[in-house]
């Protein structure tokens, strides 16, 4: 594993024990910055806690969400779901210009939060909008952050080590920011699993007013369209999906992925080099630079399995590779694999699965 500096206050670390500055001793507890859009949490949020949790057992701290928004009973069922998914303590920050996200508020609020309480390490989740705060957070505070991450972990000293892929997805890098504080990471949703729930757990509130002048904000949200998408099933959250890469030869022959996804009811995706080659769409791709997916059941077609393809699907809860090449990189992580032309063999899966769906429902 490679470990590298990071840009905007990250060193590199050779595994010597440092002795922290006495400044650094004011930083203490995980936080979890929650992402809500129109009352709802969104689920990265729980996946984050369940993985600060992890964290804070491990220094001994607290774990606090920091929830935002503009309707109290929203604010209120959003920090009961928190506590119920780990965390120890909410900080509720209400306020009617916090009624949709903008980035000049949610970023005031939330850096005003972090210089009074002085978390030790900030995590936010890698979404279109966790990102856009992300990034105006840290440079605010002027601390280091590492994004896209897929694991974390910290040591006895409290530096966090977050791993994400680098060199175009041909190296895993750890990185950690030694000098600054707090320590910061994004990381994508269902890169983390999802915790357990536990009803009924509840914690403590603290109450935030932030008193913010409409006037003094830029930025003004005149309307909301919606994703004339956003009813369809997503590739982060389909319980199966078949992907294809450059093995299926040709763009006609990626039809034999669609067709076996349409008999099990699934997605389909596929890797990079199908997105370059213009064989499918940008938001089909699968991987560190596509989408991440945690699914029951992953069906990867002529896919070789490079790093930056890997760190997209490990998380499946089984993996079946197919692949003519019995020394591709994907069968040393898929869980079972078959050597054989995909081109050849989905079609015989596909009738096979369709045999089996028509038998099912005779038998119904």
């Amino acid at each position: 594993m490679a470990q590298q500096p990071q840009a905007g206050g990250g060193n590199s670390r050779a595994g010597t024990k440092k002795e922290l500055p006495e400044h650094f001793k004011a930083y203490k507890h995980v936080w979890v910055a929650v992402e809500m859009e129109h009352g709802a949490v969104h689920s990265v949020s729980f996946e984050l806690l369940g993985e600060g949790r992890k964290l804070a057992d491990k220094r001994g701290v607290e774990l606090a969400a920091v929830v935002m928004g503009e309707s109290r009973a929203e604010l209120d069922a959003a920090a009961a779901q928190c506590f119920e998914y780990s965390a120890d303590l909410v900080y509720l920050a209400q306020d009617p210009a916090l009624a949709h996200y903008r980035n000049e508020t949610a970023c005031q609020v939330l850096t005003h939060l972090v210089n009074t309480y002085k978390p030790e390490i900030l995590l936010l989740g890698a979404t279109n909008l966790g990102r856009d705060l992300a990034g105006s957070v840290a440079t605010t505070l002027a601390t280091g952050l590492t994004a896209d991450c897929t694991e974390l972990e910290i040591d006895e000293e409290g530096s966090l080590a977050a791993t994400r892929p680098t060199f175009g997805g041909s190296l895993l890098c750890t990185i950690f920011t030694l000098n600054f504080r707090p320590q910061m990471a994004t990381v994508r949703p269902r890169v983390m699993p999802m915790p357990a729930r536990q009803e009924g757990r509840s914690g403590r509130i603290i109450e935030y007013s932030p008193a913010i002048n409409e006037a003094d904000i830029i930025t003004k949200v005149l309307d909301f369209i919606a994703d004339r998408d956003s009813d369809k099933a997503s590739l982060p959250y389909a319980d199966i999906v078949v992907a294809g890469g450059l093995g299926l030869r040709s763009a006609e022959n990626f039809q034999l992925v669609k067709n076996l996804a349409e008999v099990l009811g699934a997605e389909y995706g596929g890797s990079r080099p199908l997105v370059q080659k213009g064989w499918i769409t940008a938001d089909r791709q699968i991987g560190q630079t596509g989408k991440t997916i945690r699914p029951k059941l992953y069906i990867a077609a002529g896919i070789s399995g490079a790093i930056q393809h890997r760190v997209g699907v490990e998380g499946a809860d089984l993996i079946l590779a197919i692949n003519t090449d019995p020394k591709a990189p994907i069968f040393e992580f898929a869980h079972l694999g078959i050597v054989a032309d995909a081109v050849t063999l989905l079609p015989a899966l596909t009738e096979a699965f369709a045999n089996r769906l028509r038998i099912n429902r005779l038998a119904s």
